[in-house]
């Protein structure tokens, strides 16, 4: 970057991307992009991170909504080896995310944050998260400690619980107290419910929207104090927000299609594709240019 004091431009951004491999070409093999959209496209509940996508999906068509949403090597012939994002999708989808935490901080929203990929990606969602909170934004932090479990690889089960890094980015947790991938909507969802039954029992006897429809025209996302106007997340922590009907960005990689479909589908508002897998500071010249889009300033 030619001033680390200032956020970068365009150009610098971009060239920053693919000399990281952010996006250009990137490390995501092959074999596992087209295992992942065949998958998804069958419905493995898995790789749909929450969502309730339309069945017509096939793999043919997944590869070519990436191919658009992502920019993956358009040919169905390429089997194996690695794959592509497009560095100019990823940063016109930033500029989209950016302007959207704009309005968020703007309105002053309530604003969820959380993430599947804690070891890599914390410090940028930290930063929004911040930032947002500086502009007057009210981050929820719903259902902490909350727990369930999960198969492991090895047999048996391992718990997860739902943390908390400052100021309200949430994650999970395992019993060996270090936080832990995923892509599971369940916690997002257990937030949701938490918030949608503050709300009820704010609501003086009104009915309760804690049910994805009540029965009485009344659904989950009605609005209330407590309930989110935005959603910053990945995974199935931002699948399970825009199924939920909250305008939701987030970020993933060239292997989870199912954001970019729930885009498609117009149930996620804004998906920037990047590999979420990079050593966390290469993200920050990222960070400092969506704070940047956004009319933000980064606070310490």
């Amino acid at each position: 970057m030619a001033d680390p004091g200032k956020p970068p431009t365009r150009d610098e951004l971009r060239a920053h991307l693919v000399r990281t491999m952010i996006a250009g070409d990137v490390a995501t093999p092959r074999q596992n992009n087209l295992l992942h959209y065949r998958r998804m496209a069958a419905g493995n509940p898995y790789y749909q991170f929450g969502l309730e996508l339309k069945p017509s999906w096939t793999e043919r068509s997944v590869l070519d909504m990436m191919v658009e949403r992502c920019g993956v090597n358009p040919d169905p012939r390429h089997v194996y080896g690695d794959d592509t994002i497009d560095p100019d999708i990823t940063l016109d989808t930033l500029e989209a995310m950016g302007d959207r935490i704009g309005l968020a901080a703007r309105r002053k929203e309530t604003v969820v944050v959380a993430t599947g990929h804690p070891a890599t990606l914390t410090p940028l969602y930290q930063a929004v998260a911040r930032a947002l909170a500086g502009a007057g934004c009210r981050i929820l932090t719903p259902a902490a400690g909350w727990t369930y479990e999960i198969d492991v690889d090895y047999g048996g089960s391992d718990l997860r619980r739902i943390v908390y890094a400052e100021p309200g980015v949430a994650m999970l947790e395992g019993e060996d107290f270090r936080t832990h991938h995923t892509h599971d909507p369940h916690p997002m969802e257990a937030m949701l419910r938490e918030l949608a039954s503050t709300g009820a029992d704010s609501a003086a006897g009104g009915p309760s929207p804690a049910s994805a429809n009540s029965g009485n025209g009344e659904t989950m996302n009605d609005k209330h104090d407590s309930w989110p106007d935005l959603a910053i997340a990945d995974h199935g922590w931002a699948g399970a927000a825009g199924q939920a009907g909250i305008d939701t960005v987030g970020f993933a990689d060239c292997n989870d299609p199912a954001l970019f479909a729930g885009a498609a589908e117009g149930k996620i508002d804004v998906v920037v594709p990047l590999d979420d897998g990079v050593s966390p500071h290469h993200y920050a010249p990222l960070t400092a240019y969506l704070l940047a889009r956004a009319g933000l300033s980064p606070k310490d």
